[in-house]
C-alpha cells in the first residue's frame, strides 16, 4: 500500500480545488513580484569586461551582436574543471531552441565561464550545443558578480554568494556537491568556488546597464528537466545543485 494519502475519485476534486485556490494565489503574487523585479534600478556598466569568445576577443558590449538586450547565464566551469557542472549542463540543454526565440525578439544569449575557451569549446560540442559560449578567464565579470570567489575568500569567508556575506567560507560540503565536484573532475573546495547565476542587461544609448541579477533558487525558472518536474509534484527526487547552494 502506498504511504501517501489516497481518496477516492469522487472527493479528490475537493482536495485538488483546495490546491487550486493556493497555486492562484501563488501565481498573483508571483505577478506582484514581477513588477518589482521590472522596477529594480539599473546600474551603469562602468567596466569594460573582456571575454575570449570563438569570434575573438570581445567586450561586453560586443555580446549584444546588435540587440538591446542581454542575458548572461553564469555556467559552473572554473578553469580546475575538467567539464561543465552537470545541474548547469541541465540547464543548457535547453539553450539551443531558446537562443532563436530570444534574437527574433531583440534580446541576445551568452553563456560565460571562468575556464579556458578551449575546453568551453571541447565540451560544447561534446554536449551537442550551438549556443555562444564565451570564456572570462583573463576577466572580472565573474568576481564582480558574486559568481566566482578566490581561495582566500573561500577560506576566510569574505566572499556572498547571493549577496549574502560569508556564504562561501569552505567548512563542511554536502555530499551532493562532492559527487557533482567528481563528475567535473574538479577537487570539492574548487568546484564550489564557481557559482551559478543570471544576469541582465541593456544597451542603450552606447551604454550598457544591468538591470537584474539572480541566483540558486531563483535559476529555478531555467529548468526544464526532472529536476524542476520533481519539485513541483513535492519530491525530492532529481534535486539540483543550485538548491544546496543557495
Amino acid at each position: 500500500m502506498p504511504t501517501q494519502m489516497t481518496a477516492t475519485r469522487d472527493k479528490w476534486p475537493e482536495a485538488r480545488l483546495d490546491l487550486l485556490a493556493a497555486e492562484k494565489d501563488l501565481t498573483r503574487r508571483s505577478d506582484d513580484v514581477a513588477r518589482l523585479r521590472q522596477q529594480l534600478p539599473w546600474v551603469r556598466g562602468d567596466k569594460n569586461h573582456t571575454f575570449d569568445t570563438e569570434e575573438g576577443h570581445k567586450v561586453l558590449k560586443d555580446l549584444f551582436g546588435g540587440r538591446s538586450q542581454l542575458l548572461v547565464y553564469h555556467f559552473m566551469f572554473g578553469p580546475e574543471y575538467k567539464s561543465g557542472c552537470p545541474s548547469c549542463s541541465s540547464i543548457a540543454d535547453g539553450f539551443n531552441g531558446s537562443a532563436v526565440h530570444l534574437e527574433n525578439h531583440d534580446v541576445a544569449l551568452f553563456v560565460v565561464s571562468r575556464a579556458p575557451l578551449a575546453k568551453l569549446r571541447a565540451f560544447k560540442q561534446r554536449m551537442g550545443w550551438t549556443f555562444p559560449w564565451a570564456s572570462s578567464v583573463r576577466g572580472e565579470l565573474n568576481f564582480d558578480f558574486n559568481v566566482s570567489f578566490t581561495e582566500e575568500q573561500q577560506r576566510e569567508g569574505g566572499g556572498g554568494y547571493n549577496d549574502q556575506r560569508g556564504s562561501v567560507r569552505a567548512t563542511t560540503i554536502p555530499e551532493i556537491l562532492i559527487q557533482h565536484a567528481a563528475m567535473t573532475g574538479a577537487d570539492p573546495a574548487a568546484y564550489v568556488r564557481e557559482r551559478p547565476g543570471l544576469s541582465a542587461f541593456v544597451l542603450e544609448d552606447g551604454v550598457v546597464y544591468q538591470t537584474y541579477s539572480t541566483y540558486a533558487r531563483g535559476l529555478d525558472g531555467l529548468w526544464g528537466s526532472s529536476g524542476s518536474t520533481a519539485r513541483a509534484q513535492g519530491t525530492q527526487r532529481d534535486r539540483p545543485v543550485v538548491a544546496s547552494l543557495r
